[in-house]
């Protein structure tokens, strides 16, 4: 028999809690880096581009633009404050979700989690200025992008392939 109180047995985390608070910090941690890389590479376009200055590189355009709204400038017109707290809600609750069920996701989905997440966090933080988002990426045939933005896209794609291809569990008949 145990002499610990019922209280202090139940608190004690299983392997399987731990397993999960595992996924989530790993989650978070590697959507911070990729946010942080994202913010980085901002900083340096900002700095290098400020002039007006572009740069091909092959079939990409470097070139400086901010993004008062948000996917392909839309609420651009709106205070920023509103696109601010909007992204901020919506934000809040990916991260929730994501948060949520990333232990039970497969790894491929997780994978698209963390890049989502990292690409939303990376745009988020830099929308706070009110200046709006710093895009340098440009194509020609598609509206100005930034490394967040490839994150975010990716993410989506990679979360739902994960969710399409991960195996489903039996049920008993």
């Amino acid at each position: 028999m145990s002499t610990e109180p019922a209280s202090m047995a139940t608190a004690t985390p299983g392997p399987a809690n731990r397993t999960s608070r595992r996924i989530r910090v790993l989650l978070v941690v590697v959507a911070a880096a990729l946010a942080a890389t994202d913010l980085i590479l901002k900083a340096v376009a900002e700095a290098v581009l400020a002039t007006g200055a572009t740069n091909d590189v092959g079939p990409i355009n470097i070139r400086l633009v901010f993004n008062r709204g948000v996917a392909f400038s839309m609420g651009a017109g709106l205070p920023s404050w509103a696109v601010i707290a909007g992204t901020g809600v919506i934000l809040a609750a990916l991260l929730w979700f994501l948060l949520a069920a990333a232990p039970r996701m497969s790894l491929l989905s997780r994978a698209g989690a963390v890049l989502l997440l990292g690409g939303a966090v990376g745009n988020f933080i830099d929308r706070l200025d009110g200046q709006g988002v710093v895009d340098y990426l440009h194509t020609g045939w598609f509206p100005t992008f930034n490394l967040a933005d490839v994150f975010v896209t990716t993410g989506v794609a990679v979360l739902i392939l994960g969710a399409v291809l991960s195996p489903r569990p039996r049920t008993e008949d």
